[in-house]
């Protein structure tokens, strides 16, 4: 059976956040409602209302070693336009909205409406309004590809205004994990997985994010059917890298702060080929401002048929982390794992009724992703 992933929304969100790391249930996908037998590790809260950061220009991992980082950080995206996430009635009687009639959908990213771009969810609101009550044309993304529709607005009692009856979201954040660091450009993968949109189940064209300081403050032990959490600290002004892309096997981008990755040390990454059942480690971020590696074992290996980032099955032999943690909890996506003094991949999924057993994505796969960009 497929894997499916859900990133639950956080605690609550401010200059400083208490945010508590979500359930995930898909391959590689991330933040939806559906059913499944495994759970990735990240968190995730709605629309932020803070700057987009300027990305510069995009780097790509380049050097024969990387180091594995194995930190929490905050994470906060930006969507290239507004997502439609949900649908509102505007009469009594329960009509279709007006934007659902006009032909737009659930995942659709609007790009333009009556002429004015749209990068967040003001300036869609703005559009709307200034077409006072008359037909709009909106420009939607929708896999891809630009289509065009007309919505007719209704006036909303209630407000006064006229509204097409359309829930659309243009920016999230959460916590996950640091997979690497190049040493020397600063380029980073993380996660392991994309992020998607919780109501929609689709992966977040992003326009642009960026990573936040984070530290963690306190862990909810996982347990048979109810995978834990770790609770971290972040802050929205405190930048630690941009990012360029959101894509199935993770998000990539440039470390900005050098103090994120100082000290750490590079070790080469092995190709998938090199992958075997045994022994291994990972490197976590389960208490403080601290990584530790705990010990794991690489339980069983699996093919690229199923086309998910799904390469291996884990499980948490160490007993500190155990402990701590009762294993792999959400928070945790991104973790690097390291076999025979090499990295080799990322934890990316718990198991729902074992949180000591879990998948992970092989390093190759995540650094073929963000070489391509």
């Amino acid at each position: 059976m497929k894997e499916k992933e859900k990133w639950l929304r956080l605690a609550r969100i401010s200059q400083k956040c208490t945010v508590t790391a979500g359930v995930v249930l898909a391959a590689a996908l991330l933040i939806f409602p559906v059913q499944g037998p495994a759970a990735a590790a990240s968190a995730q809260i709605d629309s932020i209302n803070v700057a987009k950061t300027e990305s510069g220009e995009a780097v790509r991992p380049e050097s024969k070693k990387l180091i594995p980082l194995g930190h929490t950080t905050g994470i906060k995206l930006f969507s290239e336009g507004a997502m439609v996430v949900g649908f509102a009635s505007l009469d009594e009687a329960g009509s279709r909205s007006p934007a659902e009639a006009g032909g737009l959908a659930l995942g659709d990213i609007i790009i333009n409406v009556a002429g004015q771009d749209v990068s967040s969810n003001e300036t869609m609101a703005q559009a709307v309004a200034s077409a006072d009550g008359g037909p709009l044309t909106i420009k939607a993304k929708r896999q891809g590809k630009e289509v065009t529709f007309t919505v007719n607005p209704v006036l909303d009692g209630a407000s006064g205004q006229y509204k097409i009856g359309a829930w659309v979201r243009d920016s999230l954040a959460g916590i996950g994990t640091i997979t690497y660091v190049d040493p020397e450009n600063g380029a980073f993968g993380a996660l392991g997985h994309g992020v998607c949109d919780q109501d929609t189940g689709e992966l977040m064209p992003i326009g642009g994010g960026s990573l936040m300081h984070s530290e963690v403050v306190g862990v909810k032990k996982g347990a048979s059917g109810e995978p834990g959490e770790l609770t971290g600290e972040y802050e929205l002004t405190r930048d630690q890298g941009v990012l360029y892309q959101n894509a199935n096997d993770g998000i990539f981008g440039r470390i900005t702060d050098e103090n994120v990755s100082q000290g750490g040390k590079a070790l080469e990454t092995a190709p998938k080929s090199e992958l075997k059942t045994g022994k291994a480690q990972i490197i976590a971020n389960v208490e403080g401002d601290t990584t530790q590696a705990y010990d794991i074992e690489i339980i069983r290996l699996y093919d690229d048929e199923d086309g998910s980032n799904r390469d291996m099955m884990i499980r948490v032999t160490d007993k500190r982390l155990i402990d701590k943690t009762g294993g792999i909890v959400q928070g945790m996506s991104g973790s690097p794992i390291i076999q025979g003094g090499k990295l080799v991949g990322a934890v990316t999924h718990v198991l729902i009724n074992d949180s000591q057993r879990g998948y992970g994505i092989s390093i190759e796969k995540m650094l073929e992703t963000a070489r391509s960009l």
